[in-house]
């Protein structure tokens, strides 16, 4: 539960998954056995889990009737690896025919039962993105911030005058952002009174920066090139061709995953994971 809540942190995570999902989805070649709206599935859960699962449904000849993905965020495998499970909750689970799904899944270097996202060591930077966002929107949001800090240190003040004054602050302002607050300190330093704004001493939480370098790391996790998730560039010169960036990235990172997809013919014995090649729009321009 808490990798699928994760794979939707931030904005460039969950948007870098879809775009993967997306270029797989336009260059897949629907099968009887396959259809679209099932492959779009197996690779979402692939995106996002490292884990692809397919039941083979068969009839009485059994002969294959279709395969239809089962979601990775509940199934598990049984101790012997070639039993699988649909687990949602404490005794509601559903035992597969044995050799009735096909597994792939992204290898990892300790331990071969599941597979783990590519995109996981760049989990901390999607955190950090999300936590930046909701740190400044609970920031204006929660009115756990002032306008200002009237502070006073003069004790000749009459105590009922700042009895006065404190609640007349306080109720020049309702609930929400901005709040003024008073501070009276009877003897204490010079400048018996003083107004503070908040805004020339809020602490600086670098929020632009947070967003940026969080974002590289993750797009560099991802390989996914910037222009082509419509993030809009910073310097005057652009990202340069998008038709090119297109072409290298289908090489570089698409047709891996297309081949690696192909096994599920392995299992199954038949072709039906099949792709058109990856062509970008000749009118795509930088």
């Amino acid at each position: 539960d808490n990798l699928a809540k994760a794979s939707k942190a931030g904005v460039y995570l969950p948007s870098g998954l879809g775009f993967k999902r997306n270029a797989l989805s336009r260059t897949f070649i629907p099968h009887k056995l396959l259809s679209r709206a099932a492959f779009e599935q197996v690779v979402t859960d692939w995106g996002w889990s490292g884990n692809l699962y397919l039941e083979k449904r068969n009839n009485m000849l059994r002969q294959a009737l279709g395969l239809l993905p089962c979601m990775a965020k509940y199934m598990r495998r049984g101790v012997d690896l070639e039993t699988y499970y649909q687990v949602r909750g404490w005794k509601d689970e559903h035992e597969f025919k044995r050799g009735s799904v096909c597994h792939l899944r992204e290898a990892d270097i300790n331990q071969e039962i599941y597979g783990l996202p590519e995109w996981l060591p760049a989990l901390q930077s999607a955190l950090l993105n999300e936590a930046a966002t909701l740190f400044r929107r609970k920031y204006f949001a929660n009115g756990s911030h002032a306008g200002f800090i009237l502070y006073m240190t003069d004790a000749t003040f009459d105590e009922n005058y700042v009895k006065d004054l404190r609640k007349a602050m306080r109720d020049s302002k309702g609930p929400g952002n901005f709040r003024n607050l008073f501070m009276y300190a009877p003897n204490g330093k010079k400048d018996g009174i003083q107004l503070i704004p908040i805004s020339e001493v809020a602490a600086k939480d670098d929020f632009g920066a947070i967003k940026n370098i969080s974002r590289d790391d993750l797009l560099g996790m991802l390989r996914v090139y910037p222009q082509l998730m419509g993030i809009v560039p910073q310097n005057s010169g652009g990202f340069g061709s998008l038709r090119e960036a297109s072409e290298m990235w289908a090489v570089n990172e698409l047709e891996p995953v297309q081949a690696r997809l192909a096994q599920i013919n392995d299992w199954l014995g038949e072709e039906v994971v099949k792709f058109k090649p990856y062509e970008p729009p000749t009118s795509a321009t930088s």
